[in-house]
């Protein structure tokens, strides 16, 4: 399964950047705000060719993972720049060579619609945290509203082999994994959110409620 994850990945690479061209400058913004509630010891999954680490407050300590050699090669320049210490390492989120309760913020972009086992991989991105860390996810995710959903199932089998599923219901996932969730933002209409949550252990991390209909504060 890695050898044809890490083969998928490396081919998607060569167009990567011209593929998201247009998602990055549209929910830049949103990442922006996401991504700046960073802070302490930080892991990133899925770091793609790198385009995210401009989004990061500077100054942090992350180490930021990918299954697929050749995107962290593209990244390589890119993290070369951060003003921090970031370091590249590779990695299947599935099965993170990292120690328990190491990390206080987890942060993804895009990349729970492609872990093939997702439930899994968040079990994994629990470990990792700290009682109390953050989980900051930016992630496409199925439509509550029924004839989007059904548009997306169809769509999967044939997204799935270029690249992700576009119907993975991630914020109840996270909810499934033990994970507190504080904070589900609407980005573009319902089917791409900002989440963040917490593994818990401590008050530290609030749950929030909004008086933005896009924004919920308890788990559906």
């Amino acid at each position: 399964m890695v050898t044809y994850l890490q083969s998928k990945w490396d081919r998607a690479s060569r167009t990567y950047d011209l593929v998201t061209w247009g998602d990055e400058r549209r929910f830049g913004p949103a990442k922006c705000d996401l991504f700046s509630r960073m802070s302490g010891e930080c892991l990133m999954v899925a770091v793609g060719t790198g385009n995210d680490f401009r989004y990061f407050p500077p100054g942090l300590a992350i180490t930021a993972i990918d299954i697929s050699p050749s995107m962290l090669e593209r990244a390589r320049r890119r993290a070369d720049r951060y003003p921090g210490r970031l370091q590249l390492r590779i990695m299947d989120v599935q099965a993170l060579d990292l120690a328990d309760a190491t990390f206080d913020t987890v942060v993804t972009a895009c990349t729970f619609c492609s872990v093939p086992d997702p439930l899994r991989g968040l079990r994994e991105l629990y470990r990792c945290l700290k009682p109390g860390g953050q989980l900051l996810m930016f992630e496409h995710v199925r439509s509550r509203v029924g004839p989007i959903a059904v548009l997306q199932d169809l769509m999967t089998p044939i997204t799935r082999r270029l690249g992700p599923d576009m119907n993975r219901e991630t914020v109840a996932n996270v909810v499934r994994t033990g994970f507190e969730l504080c904070r589900e933002e609407n980005v573009y209409l319902d089917i791409v959110k900002a989440i963040q949550a917490r593994r818990p252990g401590d008050g530290s991390l609030q749950r929030t409620v909004s008086a933005n209909p896009g924004i919920r504060g308890a788990p559906r």
